[in-house]
């Protein structure tokens, strides 16, 4: 086995070297020196090997000579070996074979890239063994007919015409065998994004995976190992819990889960963002003062809270009462004006900030107090116009006429206005009607009312209401009929 590796690495570098010493034919002299050398494999065939090694120098010296039609001899500069293959990594394995995958180096040059070698070598050797026996072209390659339980350490080198690069190698030896189930994370849909928790609170995430057999499982936060004192992580054979009794702004990061089988892993992250109340913004003060006015300017505050600073709230209080009162609430900018201040008081402001938590404990108070002044305002009461409300009467329900019976008390009604209140009169056959009891008058709220009582024939006739007051008088008039109960002659006999 150790002498396989030898010829079959030298088959790219063979391939190099058929390419570059085509136009060698042009050094005639060279044939009789080179005679011999020919020649000594028959006669003596123990000593070809020493020969054969000879032979890449001379042509080696052979090659300056062509570059004369070639382009990078032309430009004065032989080619160069490409940078690296990076990103070697296993992207499948199975109990007989491996397939590797890697990205393209960074540098390739401008001689261009032939293809790629894949080597590889047991867990505790030296003997790299060519996988390929032509170069590939592709960045994937299945390395076959491997034998279940071995462990290989495995690399990749680019070939140009500068020769061979550095190898690309893999990070960790790969155990051929079956994988039953690859690793695989199943994130919980509510920590894809960011998980916000308050302090104080506690933190218990569960997030399950897959893989067989069992995975091994890391945790990162911030790309450094957790801290068990302060995180308790909690493995079982399908999940992972990480348990914060108490969280703290300082829990606050990315925290990185891998779960790995062999060479085979998958990783996820959580952001876990703790918050509390902001702190008060960092100064208020009073800009200035006018009319009914007072303008505000503030900083946000220092300590936000670990996340963002949605608005303020802004109050005033009298410094007569020393009450706080709301004026502005939810505010996002960072001045204000505060207006419909009292005239001839004197104000104190204070900021509060707000986060998605609530409002700051503390606040930031004006130094400086706003003093609302009496100077140069005169107020001017509005003039009005009296208005005269004098009226004359004005019968509004006339009177109706009727008719009564002999011994049954009638009434008459009727309605006016006037203003002022008019004076109210009754007359009967146009001779006013006095302190007469047959007769009751009243007068309420502009109802005029006339009560005979008992009517006899003779109370019929023409009865007038007439209201007086300074800007004139009215009247109004009606008939009542005042018949006599007429009994048939069989009541009248009895």
């Amino acid at each position: 086995m150790p002498g396989k590796p030898a010829p079959i690495k030298k088959s790219p570098a063979k391939k190099v070297a058929d390419k570059a010493p085509e136009p060698a034919p042009e050094p005639e002299p060279a044939p009789p020196e080179a005679a011999p050398a020919a020649a000594a494999p028959a006669e003596a065939p123990a000593e070809a090997a020493p020969p054969a090694e000879a032979a890449p120098p001379a042509e080696a010296e052979a090659a300056p000579a062509p570059p004369a039609e070639d382009t990078p001899a032309a430009e004065g500069s032989a080619p160069v070996p490409t940078s690296a293959p990076l990103h070697v990594s296993v992207e499948d394995v199975n109990d007989s074979s491996v397939t590797i995958e890697w990205k393209s180096p960074e540098t390739i040059g401008d001689s261009g890239l032939d293809g790629y070698t894949i080597e590889y070598c047991k867990d505790g050797t030296t003997d790299w063994v060519v996988a390929n026996e032509a170069l590939t072209p592709a960045n994937r390659f299945c390395i076959k007919n491997l034998a279940a339980g071995d462990l290989l350490h495995v690399r990749v080198v680019a070939v140009n015409p500068g020769g061979r690069s550095e190898a690309g190698v893999l990070s960790e030896p790969v155990p051929i065998r079956e994988i039953a189930e690859r690793p695989k994370i199943r994130m919980p849909r509510i920590l894809r994004s960011r998980y916000v928790r308050q302090v104080g609170e506690q933190v218990n995430l569960v997030i399950p995976f897959l893989g067989k057999p069992k995975p091994v499982v890391s945790w990162l936060k911030d790309g450094q190992p957790l801290d068990t004192k302060k995180v308790n992580i909690r493995n079982s054979d399908n999940d992972s819990i990480i348990f914060i009794r108490t969280a703290q702004r300082e829990d606050s990061g990315v925290y990185e889960m891998a779960v790995k089988v062999d060479s085979f892993e998958d990783k996820a992250a959580v952001t876990l963002q703790i918050v509390e109340l902001p702190g008060s913004p960092a100064s208020v003060k009073l800009v200035d003062a006018w009319g009914f006015n007072a303008a505000l300017e503030w900083t946000p505050p220092k300590d936000n809270g670990n996340t963002e600073v949605t608005g303020y709230t802004v109050q005033k209080a009298d410094r007569k009462t020393e009450e706080w009162f709301t004026v502005l609430e939810h505010y996002h900018r960072l001045s204000a004006t505060v207006s419909d201040l009292i005239m001839g008081n004197s104000y104190s402001f204070r900021v509060f900030a707000e986060n998605q938590v609530g409002m700051s404990e503390k606040s930031a108070v004006t130094k400086g107090v706003a003093t609302i002044q009496k100077t140069g305002i005169v107020y001017k009461p509005p003039q009005y116009l009296e208005h005269d409300f004098s009226e004359a009467p004005k019968f509004t329900t006339p009177l109706n006429n009727r008719a009564a019976t002999v011994g049954y008390t009638t009434k008459l009604l009727c309605s006016v206005r006037g203003s002022p209140t008019p004076k109210i009169e009754w007359l009967k056959n146009q001779m006013v009607i006095g302190d007469d009891p047959k007769f009751r008058q009243i007068s309420n709220q502009g109802i005029c009312s006339l009560e005979i009582r008992k009517p006899c024939s003779f109370d019929g006739g023409t009865y007038t209401c007439r209201a007086k007051n300074a800007q004139g008088e009215a009247t109004v008039s009606c008939k009542l009929e005042v018949k006599q109960v007429i009994l048939p002659d069989a009541e009248k006999s009895k």
